[in-house]
């Protein structure tokens, strides 16, 4: 995020969401497989809507989806689909909750050969974004430039999630492992 509009996300609002998005989560590593899972679902579902929305949805996203468990959404069922699809909580589109459920079913295959979805990304990086983009295109669905990139940024696989002289800049680095 440049700098402007990290000075402009800290004088909003604090019941605004991008305040608390922006200072606690976006751009911290994240070392749980499920929220990683968690995070991507929320940057899929996020394509073609404003992040704000999804902030404001993301508890009833979470609800919907297991609590982000890869285990239970990779078992999700038609039924589940249906429901899903009838949830007006969350976003309601087909590509995007099949999305979910095979990507789940795909970062289950990647527990097994890697260990865990969050080794899996460490094994590959660090990639460019380009790198990143094609792996991604190739491994999920519904994984485009933008959204890899965002979910690779805010789980800090890749910089730019905030301007060097944003106040958070400092605790993103402090939070880090000293390879990334």
């Amino acid at each position: 995020m440049t700098n402007s509009y990290c000075i402009a996300v800290s004088k909003m609002d604090s019941d605004n969401p991008n305040v608390h998005y922006h200072d606690h989560e976006y751009g911290f590593p994240i070392n749980s497989d499920d929220k990683l899972f968690g995070r991507l679902l929320l940057e899929i579902n996020q394509a073609g809507l404003s992040w704000l929305l999804i902030l404001k949805k993301k508890e009833n996203i979470r609800k919907a989806y297991a609590d982000f468990s890869i285990e239970e959404v990779a078992s999700f069922t038609e039924s589940d689909r249906t429901r899903l699809l009838n949830d007006e909580g969350i976003v309601r589109n087909k590509l995007k909750v099949n999305a979910a459920i095979y990507n789940a079913q795909t970062i289950l295959k990647l527990q097994n050969g890697f260990g865990s979805f969050k080794a899996w990304l460490d094994h590959n990086h660090p990639n460019t974004k380009e790198e990143w983009v094609k792996l991604f295109k190739k491994t999920f669905k519904f994984t485009g430039g933008e959204i890899t990139n965002e979910f690779l940024m805010s789980c800090g696989y890749l910089k730019g999630a905030h301007d060097t002289l944003c106040p958070v800049y400092k605790r993103i680095l402090d939070a880090k492992p000293a390879w990334i």
